[in-house]
């Protein structure tokens, strides 16, 4: 399977997706801590990818979401942003009905 497709099947079989540097109980940079303590914050579980650990996937991401820094996230395999639209989504109290929606509707299908 060529990188591309693991990155697509990875975006369409998770409703929640965070490509970030490092794991959750670890970021590895300050953005990527950002975006895990909003994703946290709202109680919905969510998958991750840490892209240190997957350099062809930190390659060729940012040419397929057409976003070019980490973290990058993904709900109902659509790209929100990076950790400042996050954290932003997560400050108006959208994050958890957006994620809350985006996994009822996987368990739906």
């Amino acid at each position: 399977m060529s990188i591309e497709n693991t990155i697509r099947e990875q975006i369409a079989t998770h409703p929640v997706l965070l490509y970030m540097k490092g794991v959750p109980d670890m970021p590895q940079c300050g953005f990527s801590a950002k975006a895990v303590a909003a994703l946290q914050s709202t109680g919905v579980p969510f998958a991750y990818v840490n892209v240190l650990q997957a350099p062809s996937i930190r390659e060729k991401l940012p040419s397929i979401s057409e976003w070019p820094t980490f973290p990058q996230l993904f709900v109902n395999g659509e790209l929100v942003g990076g950790s400042d639209i996050v954290a932003e989504i997560a400050q108006k109290g959208g994050l958890k009905s957006m994620l809350e929606t985006a996994v009822a509707r996987k368990k739906a299908d």
